[in-house]
């Protein structure tokens, strides 16, 4: 079974609590506080796995949860740390927020993404205590792991795009000029699912060429098969557009290329206007006397398209096709990869969600700033990483924390305090 889009619940893990305790021993006086600090939580982890080309794996899976951290425990015995979970995906698949929509993640190369990070295990009572507050009976709890619910949709890697009419002899096509096996048959909507065939061209150069099921007229609206699968083709370098010159089953081939063509527009415009080869597919079954050759050719040549005759099933220029395939994919830019929509402010400041704060002045003139989704922010920033501290700034400037902060009457160089980090403020 071919599933190319499914929605998911990821969640990573919380940290753990840290530990209020004492060092009690017989012969250590004032033994002072010795709890140890929470473990932190699993991550999230989405990989790439090259074996696949299908959704399938989450049919019956959809919610990934990681493990919590730890709590901390006396003697300054830190949280044992939350396993991570790992989530395979095909080559190809696009990760968006299901709220939104919005792309987070193009998982078109090698590297792992962190989608989820868990939270950071909260301090033990060992870290507050200071020459004035000796016997600290408080500790810090861990913070919350992030939580997302994904829509992956599966976008095939692939340089050229076979589309067509159904029975053109597209999967015809892809088995003479490939290794792949695609069902062949004399009926309509054989193909149900894109298939993959790789192209040897010299010397261990080849590309990737797809077999698109076959569209209709209406596809763009959903009707027929090919509907479900156009996004199959969003990446393709190039459109190889199969057209079944015999005319066996009545077709004006004229009218055939229209129909795809019109489809192809009404989905998605930018694609409609990629370098496109019409292939004139069942050369051998050409009777001249049934088919206006002069018009068809005036047609593809009025539109600026390249036109080659072959015959699939005979293997008539076929090499020649694929010479042409070749000499076109040096000069055409690389495969598409989405652009991620969201800023990393935007992972915090989630839409439609409170970011509402509390601004209290204490007695020594500290403005503090409180908030639980505060809270877990400053729980996942590293305050010794440049970067991190300004991904920091710019929440809180967007969320509208400094306008807030001005509001309640700071400024320049007050002290701000927010949870365990303090900084002066800066207009």
């Amino acid at each position: 079974m071919f599933i190319d889009k499914v929605k998911i619940y990821v969640k990573a893990g919380n940290g753990g609590n840290g530990c209020v305790s004492f060092r009690r021993e017989k012969y250590v006086a004032k033994g002072g506080p010795d709890g140890g600090d929470g473990g932190k939580g699993g991550n999230i982890i989405f990989q790439i796995d090259k074996g696949t080309n299908t959704l399938l794996s989450f049919r019956y899976k959809r919610k990934f949860v990681a493990e919590n951290g730890g709590n901390g425990a006396g003697a300054k015995f830190h949280g044992k740390n939350g396993e991570d979970v790992i989530i395979k995906v095909p080559e190809g698949t696009l990760i968006k927020d299901d709220k939104t929509g919005k792309i987070l993640k193009d998982m078109s190369s090698c590297e792992e993404w962190i989608c989820a990070k868990g939270g950071r295990g909260g301090w033990g009572n060992r870290h507050f205590a200071t020459p004035t507050r000796q016997i600290p009976r408080f500790a810090k709890s861990g913070t919350q792991g992030q939580e997302w619910e994904l829509t992956l949709e599966l976008k095939m890697l692939a340089d050229v795009g076979l589309v067509g009419l159904p029975s053109a002899g597209k999967s015809s096509l892809l088995a003479a000029v490939s290794d792949a096996k695609p069902k062949i048959a004399d009926y309509h909507f054989t193909t149900l699912s894109p298939n993959l065939g790789v192209v040897n061209v010299r010397d261990g150069h080849g590309f990737v060429m797809a077999d698109i099921p076959g569209l209709i007229e209406g596809a763009s609206e959903g009707l027929g098969l090919g509907h479900a699968f156009l996004r199959h083709i969003e990446r393709c370098r190039l459109l190889v557009h199969v057209v079944d010159i015999s005319c066996i089953e009545g077709r004006n081939p004229v009218d055939d290329i229209r129909v795809i063509s019109e489809e192809l527009e009404r989905f998605s415009p930018e694609l409609s206007t990629r370098p496109r080869i019409i292939c004139a597919n069942k050369v051998d079954s050409l009777d001249r006397s049934i088919v206006d050759i002069e018009e068809f050719e005036d047609y593809v040549k009025a539109q600026g398209w390249d036109l080659m005759y072959i015959s699939a099933y005979t293997g008539e220029n076929t090499d020649e096709l694929i010479a042409k395939i070749d000499e076109m994919l040096k000069n055409l830019p690389p495969l598409t990869i989405y652009e991620t929509d969201y800023a990393p402010e935007d992972t915090v400041l989630v839409d439609g969600e409170d970011h509402a704060v509390t601004i209290t002045k204490d007695d020594k003139g500290t403005y503090v700033v409180e908030g639980e989704w505060l809270f877990n922010l400053v729980g996942q920033v590293n305050f010794e990483d440049r970067e991190s501290l300004m991904f920091f700034q710019r929440v809180l400037l967007k969320s509208g924390v400094v306008e807030k902060l001005k509001e309640a009457g700071c400024k320049d160089g007050d002290t701000v305090s927010m949870y365990d980090f303090e900084f002066d403020f800066v207009i």
